[in-house]
């Protein structure tokens, strides 16, 4: 069924939030001015708060461009309060989208910030709160976005649960089903439910890991959740191609978001040496991922691929 396209959205304006000022950050290329472990002796509760992050993620993107590749289109990021996701939602918005965020109903502090920075980039902001891995949450999420906004363009499946455990013998089942209920049900309900509202021209975006990649023995269910994740992916993007729609994941390496310091078994003397075993010696903050999300969101930019798993994994290689 045919639809007008929105007109263009005014020019979007970067959000002030969450990086460095530009005199602070000085002429260092970003590669090396973000920030390094140690960081401070910390830790959450499950799900965390950005809010509560010291330092800060980094989200606003100052150095990004943005070129309008997205006006007139409707993303729904689930995860979207903080993280990846916030950034992703940010960015979205400065490319001309309206962005519906889905979130836990604990996580309101981060998504009302993450609202205005929506807002402030120019884009009007969807708030829905509730738990990716419950029966009908997705259906409703999916119909409150297209009744605020009439419309369903990008579709980002973000939200994610973990806990490190010493050895698989500590995997409850119960543990277990949260881990996939939330990774890949969330998912796959996801993709089902905002289906019947694609069009030729809209990206189905999951956020993958390099642990479904490598693997990574103190995360069993969660690497295989994110396998499950790469493979479902390839899986749609074969279905969906002959309709127009394209389907593709990210892949992280360690990102300085809520999800690991909230991560039950990580201790806070492992919190503040997060991602400094990798091979740039520091997490990726989440505004040097959203990108990534851009691009395979742009019909203009990525029109051509489509079953990827981009990884974006600091340096880390795969054969």
């Amino acid at each position: 069924m045919a639809r007008a396209i929105s007109a263009p959205k005014r020019a979007r304006k970067a959000s002030g939030g969450g990086s460095p000022s530009k005199a602070a950050r000085g002429d260092t290329p970003q590669i090396r001015g973000e920030p390094k472990p140690p960081f401070a002796l910390q830790h959450q509760e499950t799900p965390g708060l950005e809010s509560q992050l010291l330092p800060r993620p980094h989200y606003a993107a100052e150095r990004y461009k943005a070129a309008g590749k997205l006006d007139g289109k409707v993303a729904l990021v689930t995860g979207g309060d903080s993280g990846i996701g916030r950034a992703v939602a940010v960015l979205y918005a400065r490319e001309g989208a309206d962005v519906a965020i889905a979130y836990l109903p604990e996580e309101e502090q981060d998504a009302r910030e993450t609202a205005a920075a929506i807002e402030a980039a120019g884009g009007d902001c969807l708030k829905v709160a509730g738990d990716i891995k419950d029966d009908g949450f997705c259906d409703d999420l999916v119909a409150r976005t297209i009744d605020r906004f009439g419309r369903l363009d990008v579709v980002v499946s973000n939200a994610a649960y973990q806990r490190r455990k010493k050895s698989i013998a500590d995997v409850t089942d119960e543990e277990f089903d949260r881990t996939f209920r939330t990774n890949v049900y969330g998912y796959f309900r996801l993709v089902r439910a905002a289906l019947p509202h694609l069009e030729p021209g809209a990206a189905i975006i999951a956020t993958g890991s390099e642990t479904g990649i490598m693997g990574s023995k103190e995360l069993p269910d969660y690497s295989a959740s994110k396998g499950a994740i790469h493979a479902f992916t390839k899986t749609l993007a074969q279905e969906l191609l002959p309709k127009g729609i394209r389907v593709n994941a990210v892949a992280p390496g360690p990102v300085w978001t809520p999800l690991n310091p909230s991560d039950g078994g990580l201790k806070p003397d492992e919190v503040a040496q997060f991602g400094a075993d990798s091979p740039m010696k520091r997490p990726a903050q989440p505004e040097e991922i959203a990108p990534a999300y851009v691009y395979l969101a742009s019909d203009a930019d990525a029109s051509y691929t489509t079953g990827i798993v981009l990884q974006v994994m600091g340096g880390e290689t795969t054969g």
